[in-house]
């Protein structure tokens, strides 16, 4: 299928206006970039990994952030609750292997919570060379790298937004995750939301890289291209072509 630039154009917006509440589970160093970068779009972000709120927690949740980046076994337990909740309230999760590749452990879990359907497995080339998730009608595949591939089983769309530093700063890769657990709540198509999740986050950092003097300024200047973006800062920077 062909990509419309429009709803890709309109996906700030649309997050402004919805306001969707994403719960997160990840890895504590990332927990508050991602949870300023959702609220500079106008999300609501929680993150719990209390065993006895996280199922309440996702609930209440537009949609659900799984993220592997901390497997302790009370994590793993946390996760698995959330997804249990997820799937009850066909609420949309999105899991982000990280590292699933280090351990046996880790690598099994992710492989268990493949098997449960996500809407979206983002990951790099390495976790995607060891898991081999298959994209379809049911699961997303988003490879992130110096350009994002975002595949649904019929069509792959490639993202070229983005800037070296994204690959610096602790917690962008967590922060795409959550932004497309985001944009799933407001695009009913998965190829558009994550695409247009993907070209966001790539588009509002090209934007703070031209008022960041290196990383150490980059991450607040991120989080102010994310507040400020438009859908014509989409349409003028967007590059995106069909793999």
């Amino acid at each position: 299928m062909s990509l419309d630039t429009e709803r890709l154009a309109a996906l700030p917006a649309r997050l402004r206006e919805k306001g969707p509440r994403v719960h997160c589970l990840l890895n504590t160093v990332a927990q508050k970039l991602v949870a300023d970068g959702l609220s500079a779009l106008s999300c609501v972000p929680s993150m719990t990994a209390s065993v006895d709120e996280v199922a309440d927690f996702t609930r209440r949740a537009d949609a659900l952030l799984v993220n592997l980046g901390t497997s302790t076994p009370d994590m793993r337990e946390a996760i698995t609750l959330a997804v249990d909740a997820a799937t009850d309230a066909n609420r949309p999760f999105v899991l982000d292997p990280v590292k699933a590749y280090a351990s046996p452990v880790r690598r099994d879990f992710a492989l268990q919570l493949m098997a449960r359907g996500p809407y979206a497995v983002k990951l790099n080339a390495a976790e995607r060379a060891d898991l081999r998730p298959q994209p379809s009608t049911r699961t997303l595949v988003v490879e992130t790298g110096e350009t994002d591939r975002i595949a649904d089983g019929a069509t792959t769309a490639l993202v070229e937004n983005g800037h070296p530093w994204l690959a610096i700063v602790t917690a962008t890769g967590c922060l795409a995750g959550a932004l497309i657990a985001a944009a799933a709540t407001v695009e009913e198509d998965p190829l558009h939301a994550g695409t247009g999740a993907m070209a966001l986050l790539g588009i509002a950092a090209e934007m703070a890289a031209t008022r960041s003097r290196g990383p150490g300024t980059f991450a607040p200047e991120l989080l102010d291209a994310l507040a400020a973006i438009e859908a014509g800062d989409v349409r003028a920077r967007l590059r995106l072509s069909h793999g």
